[in-house]
């Protein structure tokens, strides 16, 4: 018995002497040191930083016209339901043991994150977990659910005779199908879902075989085959909704941005008409990403903290905001997908990410390309926005090859 509480005294100790030796950035304050003071190669660096201004997304900046531009804008469906905004130039931040040892392009300017979205509503289901309104991930969605009413003010001005053969509600796993998903399933992109939320059905979005073959084949068992599925994002984002019965952005808030010191500056916002009247107010539900607009808009410096507290494994200067086993979880490769863990955890085991980076780097990824390189081997944070995807790894390549020799 002694020797157990010897072994727990032991690793506590050792736990806290951790934090304490890790700096965590005050709100609105983000030290910076010399590439010199931490052994970098100083011109190295500012070759990967000068690689990724030069190396800016030719997409239109007008995030509209890009996205009916792209394959996005062509699919049924396909028109943008939630605010966008125009985007910023290429900007980035490089973070070595906790401190800024380089930047470029306007890290205090708020664009949209895309992708990295589903990050953050991945956390708000490991806090649901954590606070015991889910009891395991493994469990089905459906028996969490209550009638969904969505808010529609139209249907308030017209003849209440014109709707008598319509439900005043939904349910969003009404079906055999349906009712077989788990909120793993959700998280990890397998769930082949199947309806129409908030005007985009599921086969609207990007189906691999055609939108044709698509609704002609039966739904996959759930967890058998991979999707990536922003219809089925938003039916996650819902159903956390009437989990945590408050808005998520709240959460959040409470739980993640401003214990970590994020500025005000952040938003996250669902659709035009994805309100629901939720305990006699009228809510609404985020979107996962900003493939039809809406999602996160935040800043370079906001992502660097959010990627910051990953790096941490969830801790942020000795307190736990997310549990570790969470972060843990959400690294864990997804069978059918190995390089997908938890949205948007994409992993690097099999080095396909990055192939010059360590196994156990992981990244935060959307769209634009927006990315939050997340380095534990190394204690790196690498945060680029509007870089072309295909430069992603040229310029992390660039970054490693700048850090000090290991013995």
């Amino acid at each position: 018995m002694k020797n157990f509480l010897l072994s727990i005294f032991i690793l506590a100790t050792a736990t806290l002497t951790s934090h304490a030796q890790n700096y965590f950035p005050e709100a609105g304050n983000w030290q910076s040191k010399t590439p010199k003071d931490l052994g970098l190669d100083a011109v190295k660096l500012q070759e990967a930083i000068r690689f990724a201004e030069t190396h800016e997304s030719s997409e239109n900046r007008n995030l509209k016209i890009a996205h009916y531009e792209s394959s996005f804008g062509r699919e049924p469906f396909g028109f943008p339901v939630g605010p966008m905004k125009e985007r910023g130039s290429a900007t980035g931040l490089i973070i070595y043991k906790g401190y800024v040892v380089g930047q470029w392009g306007d890290p205090a300017r708020v664009d949209l994150t895309f992708s990295v979205a589903k990050s953050f509503l991945s956390t708000t289901t490991g806090l649901a977990v954590e606070a015991g309104l889910i009891r395991s991930v493994q469990d089905q969605v459906h028996p969490y659910m209550a009638p969904i009413y969505p808010y529609d003010p139209l249907r308030l001005a017209v003849n209440k005779a014109d709707h008598l053969d319509q439900e005043d509600v939904f349910d969003l796993f009404d079906t055999p199908h349906n009712q077989k998903i788990t909120w793993d399933n959700l998280l990890r992109q397998t769930s082949d879902w199947e309806g129409t939320l908030w005007g985009k059905p599921d086969w609207g979005d990007r189906p691999a075989e055609g939108v044709k073959q698509k609704r002609a084949r039966d739904q996959r068992e759930p967890g058998s085959s991979y999707e990536y599925n922003d219809t089925r994002v938003n039916v996650l984002a819902l159903a956390l909704l009437n989990v945590w019965r408050k808005p998520l952005p709240q959460v959040l808030k409470e739980k993640i941005m401003d214990p970590i010191g994020a500025s005000p500056t952040w938003r996250w916002t669902g659709y035009e008409n994805s309100y629901v009247v939720l305990d006699g107010q009228i809510v609404q539900s985020v979107s996962g990403g900003s493939h039809w607009g809406g999602g996160m808009m935040l800043s370079a410096w906001d992502q660097a903290r959010f990627g910051y507290l990953t790096l941490r494994n969830g801790n942020w200067n000795g307190k736990q905001l997310i549990p570790r086993s969470w972060i843990e979880l959400s690294k864990t490769p997804t069978p059918v997908q190995p390089d997908y863990g938890f949205m948007n955890y994409y992993l690097n085991l099999q080095q396909k990410q990055i192939p010059t980076a360590p196994k156990s780097a992981f990244l935060h990824l959307g769209a634009g390309t927006n990315m939050i390189y997340v380095d534990p081997e190394n204690d790196l944070l690498v945060v680029s926005r509007w870089i072309p995807n295909g430069d992603k790894a040229e310029l992390i390549r660039l970054v490693l090859e700048s850090l000090p020799a290991k013995n």
